[in-house]
């Protein structure tokens, strides 16, 4: 989005999935409009660490929203089940929450003697009104003594009848933590690590150590190329150059790569002469020769997203098989006994195996399953099944079987379920039941896929969280190892490292000082029913937001851009910058928007004109409506 030339009142809207519109409103404002909801409501309640033990102190953090007509003093209350005992405040004061300044943080500390589950319930009392209640279960591990080292303790891996992988989503890096907005909407994904840096050797040592003392003997590292036609440069591939090649895991845990070739014109081969002149050798001398990459009966293990995709790169079915041969082929010359190729494919277009068995690929794989309609647990188990036995009954193409544990998408869109860590573990039986049945010369006798390590963003994933602990990864060691069910999972405070999140924390904390002015309810709009926020951008010079002049509290974040001269008071010269509001329920275009503003350019003919652009959604391809002129004016015009 280029904004250089545009004075204007820019808004940039990272909006949820529900029902908005807009208001029309005086010149000079932006406006929209819904009907709050009023009184004390509970934002957040959560612990300090995403995994609790028992025998250590345990901060947890509320932070409570008066949203009603006048300022609230409330007393706050903590009800404790037998076993966890309040170590501070003893005596929590009430606290005043004015209607400007608008929320507060209380916090508590606990303890627990034991390990296991504890609800925790936090009263709030305010004269006047109906109590408010909010309750938190925590499942405590068991005590630990806590020790001091200088490095991840090496995992004790436990030994399985088949050979179980993970696929692993490599998209958290330091410099991307805007793909984090889908933890921060549901809290309860929050993983074991925090807000990982996947760059951080360490941090892939943790994974490996949870991974292998699970069953789990290696990851499949979704790799994205970032052009297509000369050498080969990657995206997201900081977590496997950078943390797994430079750990001290590097090698105990074996890792395949799945090529996401899915992004036409970048993510996959501009030609024949691409994949062999650029793209093949790059994989033999990075991966396929590293000591750690899956190789089966000799031949490396590779992953293909999209083989649609590459059948139309190559230039066509005929084509795309040669260069299939071609590459097993290379791959023999390099030393391997050949190549090993597997297709995804999840059962939406029967064809779609035909062509990948005449493409030549060993085998089908599902990176994860779909299954509409929000389903309940067993459901989302039963869909499995079906789809999973449908492939095997057609016969077309050998199978390796993958569980998936749930699905949200990154903005909770279209179908929502998951499958719990008990109801997952019979899922896992079910499917391992399917492979061992394979025929022994077929791949998926031997492998087994895991949906998905680490897919925060889009609500599927195994790697230990807040809400689950380690569940996922007990089912896995359950189902595929005799190993006791006895044993100790570690986390980093354990033995005196991490935190891994610094980049993220100090993100998060230039946010939670902003929230106070973001979220401060200045109501210079007049009544007007509906109206969601208004933005007049009349603040001083160097203020660090736009108010919300509605009464609403939904302020933007002012990054980039200068005050100058309006129509009516002051614009904004945006000069590439943003005004960029936090999520929020309430500006979601789940139906229909109205939005009213005054804008002007100071360069006539440009082609870019959007004026409200959905951007840094948390995904990679997230959903953007955009507002904007069909021509620009150098003269100030309104628009609805």
């Amino acid at each position: 989005m280029t904004a250089d030339h545009y004075r204007r009142f820019l808004l940039t809207l990272t909006p949820l999935v529900t029902t908005a519109w807009l208001f029309l409103g005086p010149p000079g404002l932006l406006s929209a409009c819904f009907a709050a909801e009023s009184g004390l409501v509970v934002r957040s309640f959560l612990s300090d660490p995403p995994i609790c033990r028992a025998g250590r102190p345990v901060g947890l953090t509320a932070t409570i929203v008066n949203d009603g007509p006048a300022d609230a003093d409330v007393t706050a209350t903590l009800t404790l089940p037998p076993g966890v005992r309040l170590v501070a405040p003893e005596a929590p004061a009430p606290v005043r929450i004015s209607t400007t300044d608008g929320e507060r943080q209380l916090r508590f500390i606990v303890e627990a003697q034991a390990g296991g589950p504890a609800e925790i319930v936090l009263d709030l009392a305010t004269p006047g009104s109906p109590p408010v209640k909010q309750s938190l279960t925590i499942d405590f591990l068991p005590p630990f003594a806590a020790q001091k080292l200088d490095a991840v303790p090496p995992a004790k891996p436990v030994a399985t009848d088949m050979l179980v992988g993970a696929i692993h989503c490599p998209l958290w890096e330091a410099d991307r933590i805007d793909l984090w907005r889908g933890v921060l909407r549901h809290p309860e994904r929050m993983p074991a690590l925090g807000l990982y840096t996947q760059e951080n050797p360490q941090v892939a040592d943790w994974e490996a150590k949870w991974a292998l003392e699970h069953g789990i003997s290696f990851f499949v590292y979704c790799w994205y190329r970032s052009g297509e036609g000369g050498p080969v440069k990657t995206r997201f591939g900081r977590g496997l150059h950078d943390g797994y090649m430079k750990s001290q895991a590097a090698g105990k845990l074996k890792f395949a790569i799945l090529w996401e070739n899915q992004s036409e014109g970048i993510g996959g081969v501009a030609d024949e002469r691409d994949l062999f002149d650029n793209l093949l050798p790059y994989w033999i001398d990075n991966y396929f020769k590293h000591p750690g990459y899956l190789q089966v009966d000799g031949k490396p293990v590779l992953f293909i997203y999209e083989t649609d995709r590459f059948i139309q790169d190559l230039g066509g079915p005929e084509p795309a098989a040669r260069a299939i041969e071609k590459m097993r082929a290379a791959c023999q010359a390099a030393g391997f006994k050949g190549l090993t190729l597997l297709g995804e494919d999840r059962g939406f277009v029967p064809a779609k195996l035909d062509r990948m068995a005449a493409l030549g690929v060993d085998a089908s794989f599902a990176y994860c399953w779909y299954v509409a309609s929000n389903p309940t647990p067993d459901e989302a188990a039963v869909r499995q099944l079906e789809l999973i036995r449908n492939t095997r009954d057609r016969g077309v193409l050998p199978q390796v079987v993958t569980a998936s544990q749930g699905w949200s998408g990154w903005h909770d869109e279209g179908t929502v379920w998951s499958v719990p860590p008990r109801r997952f573990e019979q899922l896992l039986r079910d499917t391992k039941e399917i492979a061992l049945a394979s025929p022994k010369d077929q791949l998926g006798s031997r492998i087994f896929l895991l949906d998905n390590w680490n897919e925060w963003g889009e609500g599927h994933s195994i790697a230990p969280c807040r809400e689950h602990g380690f569940g996922y990864l007990d089912a896995v060691r359950n189902v595929f190892s005799s190993a006791p069910q006895e044993h100790v999972d570690l986390l980093p405070e354990d033995v005196g490292l991490g935190p891994y999140d610094a980049p993220a924390r100090a993100a998060l904390a230039r946010r939670e000082e902003l929230r106070p002015l973001l979220t401060r309810r200045l109501n210079e709009a007049g009544p007007h029913s509906g109206l969601v926020a208004r933005w007049s951008f009349d603040e001083p010079a160097g203020t660090p937001v736009a108010f919300d002049i509605s009464g609403n509290r939904l302020g933007g974040e002012v990054l980039g851009v200068e005050r100058v001269p309006g129509i009516v008071g002051t614009a904004i010269d945006c000069r590439g910058g943003v005004v960029l509001v936090p999520d929020d329920p309430r500006l979601s275009v789940g139906n229909a928007l109205t939005i009213d503003c005054w804008v002007k350019t100071d360069v006539a003919g440009q082609n870019d004109t959007w004026i409200v652009n959905r951007i840094q959604g948390g995904g990679l391809t997230p959903p953007r409506p955009r507002w904007g002129f069909r021509r620009s004016n150098t003269s100030w015009r309104r628009g609805c």
